[in-house]
């Protein structure tokens, strides 16, 4: 398949800017790929679509306020440093703006305790930074960054978005994006979920900027996906591959967990303990191993979280459910409603 395959066109006022009042009360599209049936519910009512003995994978990455505001020294022009990832202790890349006016050798103060030094260019545009400090980074962080919400909600960050652009179990911090699809759980839900004898797995797959970046190559074989970090523990791994071994589903939250578990497939189609980092690209034709359900939300044109979806249900059905989701006014994107593969 091509780019272009995977344009569409959305009404701008179907951007979700906001998050539903409650988390688990954003709308539901249920896609039925065997039958073709679309159904709509609340959110809440997923659990309708779980069993005793399946497994529900979930993302535990935290997300951490990576947005920073710095001035040049010597000309105390303004700089927003983005936060990318770590690449060892105190060095790493981000991204500037405005990009043009930070070369390598500049200095970047941050705040009364922090600054860094541009050491180095890199393919994508971004920069490599040394970071000069005493104590703890993320720490300072925490105190003096913004959530870095992305770049389709045309707001400012408020002081609510610290709780509601992260998921309710998010435990390990190293994401400058949340895993959208986690969002719509609540703690009360997974409660009823977990009470109906499903097993809920965590693994941790911390998402970059990447996320957001177009595909720009028609081909699609030639797009390269940034690289993220994943962890499936040796516990995890057994859960899924018992609860597949006994014909349960494997019900994956998000284009992320999904990611994180077909990385980690062996040749006999099993989930294996693993880490490291992961640049799979998943898009039409694929055939997928682990997975069997997915829960996700509505996403960008030309991107490659809907090109997953549709490797997953079939690029003419979700077009299908995205035409009927614009038409009914569903909530696009990050803040967005929600929908289940089944």
């Amino acid at each position: 398949m091509k780019l272009s395959d995977f344009k569409y066109n959305l009404p701008e006022k179907l951007i979700s800017q906001y998050p539903s009042k409650k988390r688990d009360e954003s709308r539901l599209m249920v896609v039925n790929r065997e039958t073709e049936i679309i159904e709509e519910h609340v959110f809440k009512n997923v659990t309708d679509y779980m069993e005793s003995g399946d497994c529900l994978v979930i993302n535990e990455t935290k997300v951490f306020p990576a947005r920073l505001e710095g001035t040049k020294d010597k000309t105390d022009a303004r700089v927003e440093v983005f936060l990318l990832r770590e690449l060892e202790q105190g060095l790493w890349e981000v991204l500037v703006k405005p990009a043009r006016k930070v070369r390598v050798g500049n200095r970047l103060t941050i705040g009364k305790d922090l600054s860094c030094d541009v050491i180095d260019n890199t393919v994508s545009g971004g920069r490599v930074v040394r970071f000069s400090f005493e104590g703890d980074l993320y720490e300072m962080v925490d105190k003096i960054g913004k959530s870095p919400l992305p770049p389709y909600i045309k707001r400012e960050p408020e002081p609510m978005d610290k709780e509601r652009y992260q998921t309710v179990y998010a435990r390990v911090r190293g994401a400058v994006a949340a895993p959208t699809a986690g969002l719509h759980f609540s703690k009360e839900l997974l409660s009823k979920i977990e009470k109906k004898g499903v097993h809920i797995m965590p693994l941790v797959l911390h998402l970059g900027l990447g996320s957001f970046r177009p595909v720009v190559v028609e081909d699609l074989g030639r797009h390269k996906m940034d690289s993220e970090y994943y962890e499936i523990t040796p516990e995890a791994a057994e859960t899924i591959n018992e609860s597949k071994r006994n014909k349960n589903k494997i019900i994956a939250v998000g284009t992320s967990v999904v990611r994180a578990l077909e990385t980690s497939v062996t040749s006999e189609g099993w989930a294996k303990a693993s880490h490291g980092w992961t640049d799979k690209f998943i898009y039409p034709p694929y055939d997928f191993k682990i997975v069997d359900r997915m829960i996700t939300n509505f996403h960008l044109p030309n991107s490659t979280l809907l090109m997953l979806v549709c490797a997953l249900a079939g690029r003419d059905f979700v077009f299908k459910a995205y035409r009927k989701a614009i038409r009914e006014k569903y909530r696009f994107y990050s803040y967005g409603d929600a929908m289940l593969i089944i």
